[in-house]
């Protein structure tokens, strides 16, 4: 079996900060990190290539040069071969001209069975990328998987999670999968795995190594653009009522007459 997992490195969300005249993030002195849902989509395709001898584990990301470092993480987990798709052609993608770009990387690598990738990515939220990449490639796809039930010859029996439960789903190969934080727990890496994984070549392709055209990715083929970012002003403290029920509502309702939330009658 031959698994590919679509893998970003975005920056710590603990660590970003918002300048306040440009709207924009500051990512200067902000260490990047490996998405978390994309760790747990890695996580789940080493499961599958412990479970089912001869399975390969290929991972795939999008991004600058240094997100190669990422990738060896990625490799030092037990990905066999790790791919950086990096242009500056490709920068300011929305989820539409990324999609493109990992669609062309997936189809230069080859064939495959499972496509796994995060639910979504801390730094965009979107949850678009993965199911976009299917479309691109003309493959189905199920989001929010929660548990791998079987992998059978030719389809993948999947729990696909709910707001109140679960719904079982059997998907046709190949297919893509988009992981939640519930589906695993990411493994550890040893050190040997580590000195290992940076013994690896990573391949790095632009876009004449993948065949597409420049108007097709990046910037230009991107429909929707940040215009701005910005954190909510802080709420203002709130004050605790005490005494017996009567007289906390009865001082509730003064207050909220008071600022004319009701009328005062």
């Amino acid at each position: 079996m031959k698994i590919i997992v679509l893998a970003k490195q975005v920056p710590d969300t603990n660590e970003v900060k918002i300048d306040p005249v440009k709207g924009t993030l500051i990512r200067e002195g902000v260490p990047s990190i490996l998405n978390p849902d994309d760790a747990n989509a890695i996580e789940e395709a080493l499961a599958l290539k412990d479970q089912y001898p001869g399975t390969t584990v290929d991972v795939v990301s999008m991004g600058p040069p240094q997100a190669t470092y990422m990738l060896r993480e990625c490799l030092a987990m037990g990905a066999d071969n790790a791919y950086l798709l990096s242009s500056r052609v490709f920068g300011g993608a929305d989820t539409c001209a990324t999609s493109t770009t990992l669609a062309a990387g997936v189809k230069k690598i080859g064939d495959y069975d499972i496509i796994f990738a995060g639910r979504q990515a801390i730094d965009g939220d979107t949850a678009q990328v993965g199911p976009q990449t299917a479309q691109r490639l003309g493959i189905p796809s199920v989001t929010y998987v929660q548990k791998i039930r079987e992998i059978k010859d030719k389809t993948v029996v999947v729990e696909r999670a709910l707001e109140d439960g679960y719904e079982v789903i059997e998907i046709q190969k190949p297919c893509v999968l988009t992981a939640i934080k519930e589906l695993n727990t990411p493994r550890y890496m040893s050190v040997a795995q580590i000195e290992e994984a940076y013994k690896k070549e990573i391949a790095v392709w632009d876009e004449k190594a993948l065949n597409v055209d420049p108007s097709d990715v990046g910037l230009v083929a991107s429909p929707t653009q940040v215009h701005k970012s910005f954190t909510p002003p802080p709420k203002g403290a709130g004050e605790m009522l005490t005494g017996t029920v009567p007289e906390m509502a009865a001082a509730l309702v003064a207050k909220l007459t008071e600022k004319h939330v009701l009328a005062d009658h």
